[in-house]
């Protein structure tokens, strides 16, 4: 895997838990200290914590096996739709536009995020599209169902419990307390909200 990933310009990346050798969260782990590219996790386990400690160290999404091989595709396709529209700036806006918050630069051409350090900040694919639609929605409270439309695209698979999953990382990494958020928070019965004043640079 890793002199292909060396070798190879590789789109995406599906990972099976259980392997010989370095289990599959090993090596995600070692894809992320390196690279964006997108994974997928593949489990024999329905268990949660599995989920979620494949989501903790950057996979992108995951699928519990047995599984139709169609659901995979699907979900590679909603990775690959997420990267092209990701990729894009809209029509009114420059590529290279930065959103200042707080201590933060969120520079949405590099899709990076910076703090007053500039020390960039790694985010997966996932958390960079979840913190995008949170910042562009600034002051608007957002349900999971509108953050899953926003984020995946009204044609892809649901996966609300990613939200909340994604929106605990990204907590861990940009709030000064995690437990007691002051930028991203939890909208009792409606979903999320992003609350701090954002300016464009």
């Amino acid at each position: 895997m890793h002199k292909a990933l060396r070798d190879w310009n590789i789109d995406l990346v599906i990972l099976d838990i259980m392997l010989p050798g370095d289990d599959g969260f090993a090596l995600c782990r070692d894809v992320r200290r390196n690279s964006k590219v997108p994974i997928i996790m593949l489990t024999a386990v329905g268990e949660d914590t599995d989920r979620i400690l494949g989501l903790e160290l950057g996979a992108d999404d995951y699928l519990t096996k047995p599984f139709n091989p169609r659901e995979l595709l699907a979900r590679i396709r909603a990775i690959f739709r997420r990267a092209e529209t990701g990729t894009k700036a809209p029509p009114d806006q420059g590529g290279s536009e930065k959103i200042l918050f707080g201590s933060w630069v969120l520079d949405l051409g590099a899709r990076e995020l910076r703090g007053s350090d500039n020390v960039v900040v790694h985010l997966s694919s996932g958390e960079f599209a979840l913190l995008r639609a949170l910042v562009k929605h600034n002051k608007r409270p957002l349900s999971r169902e509108q953050l899953v439309d926003i984020v995946r695209g009204q044609s892809s698979i649901p996966f609300d419990r990613s939200i909340d999953i994604q929106i605990s990382r990204l907590r861990r990494k940009i709030e000064k307390d995690a437990k007691n958020p002051k930028l991203i928070k939890t909208v009792r019965g409606i979903g999320y909200q992003f609350c701090a004043d954002t300016r464009l640079e």
